[in-house]
């Protein structure tokens, strides 16, 4: 009873950031002005001042709100990766680099941006590298002949360095005018140019992906007493380790494809801890609440990157800045939390 009153209050919260998130910008909307057209949009009613709905239609329609649901899926689907990747793992500093797939993803971002304008290029590659970069974590674990989650780890930090080198080595040869920009400002993390269009075709995948994740709660707990234990309770190990993998990479590639890349590393790493002592280490519970937890965290770094100065600071900036002392906070409880 006790934890379903703090997901129903971290279920509030995150609807009333996101609300309110609407209503901030250069151009502030008043809470029940934007309720208000939100409520006859979704109704399909019309309003009869024609020249302020269309006011509110772009300001809300086209730019703020693909925005808060673009930060509202990635910090979602990140934290919900994190706490998965750390069950599985079972190290508490495991998150989307781990495996490489965060570097896979950045890098395929990298590549089309150099090989084409089409932005469609670029978001194709950040999918198709992103399982490259974990199909070579585990290539590098099976060719050390062991399944073993450490193999797993040093294949995957293998494969992390070998994509971010390329990443660099297509940053150095990129047009220092036209594509360079590009690659860097996207790199950092971005979520001015989301468009709905990007953000309704990863939203399903990213809503299912993240709650196949979170079905698969007792799974993890299993695995989180050890492999033979996880075994003798009747579950696939190798099954639910490939199943969390290949999920992950999804939704880590979809999140590089809708914001960036650098944003990953932090709020898939502290989210979960955060959870964690809020929640506790049940992964029935931990996993959803990483997630309500995740999505209101991201819109709030978002609101930060666009708010605080009279220029935009790129959001894997803020999520750096602000998740550094973050996480030197929590650490000290840090260990309870998986007690």
């Amino acid at each position: 009873m006790k934890q379903g009153r703090r997901f129903l209050l971290l279920a509030l919260a995150v609807a009333g950031i996101s609300l309110i998130s609407l209503c901030l910008g250069k151009y502030n909307l008043g809470l029940g002005e934007t309720v208000s057209f939100l409520l006859r949009t979704c109704l399909g009613l019309t309003s009869p001042d024609l020249i302020r709905r269309e006011l509110l239609d772009n300001i809300l329609l086209q730019i703020r709100l693909p925005r808060v649901l673009a930060a509202l899926l990635i910090g979602g689907a990140l934290s919900t990766v994190g706490a998965a990747l750390q069950a599985v793992f079972t190290n508490p500093l495991a998150s989307p680099k781990t495996t490489g797939m965060l570097a896979g993803a950045s890098f395929g971002t990298v590549l089309g941006v150099l090989l084409s304008n089409q932005w469609i290029v670029s978001q194709a590659l950040a999918l198709v590298f992103g399982f490259c970069a974990v199909g070579l974590a585990v290539l590098i674990a099976r060719m050390a002949r062991s399944e073993s989650i450490l193999m797993l780890v040093l294949g995957g930090i293998a494969s992390d360095a070998l994509f971010m080198a390329l990443s660099m080595t297509g940053q150095y040869l990129a047009d220092p005018y036209t594509k360079l920009p590009a690659i860097v400002h996207w790199l950092m993390g971005n979520l001015a140019m989301v468009q709905r269009s990007t953000v309704l075709f990863a939203a399903i995948p990213m809503v299912i992906g993240t709650g196949l994740l979170c079905l698969l709660g007792r799974q993890l707990n299993a695995l989180s007493m050890g492999e033979d234990e996880a075994r003798a309770l009747g579950v696939p190990v190798r099954l639910v380790r490939l199943s969390v993998l290949f999920i992950s990479t999804l939704l880590t590639s979809l999140t590089v494809l809708l914001g960036g890349g650098s944003m990953a590393g932090w709020v898939g790493l502290i989210v979960p801890h955060v959870a964690r002592l809020l929640i506790g280490p049940n992964n029935v519970t931990l996993l959803p609440a990483s997630a309500l937890l995740g999505a209101g965290y991201m819109v709030v770094m978002d609101d930060i990157s666009r708010l605080t100065f009279s220029f935009e600071l790129p959001i894997g900036i803020i999520t750096s800045l602000v998740g550094i002392p973050f996480f030197i906070c929590v650490l000290k409880d840090a260990r309870k939390g998986w007690a």
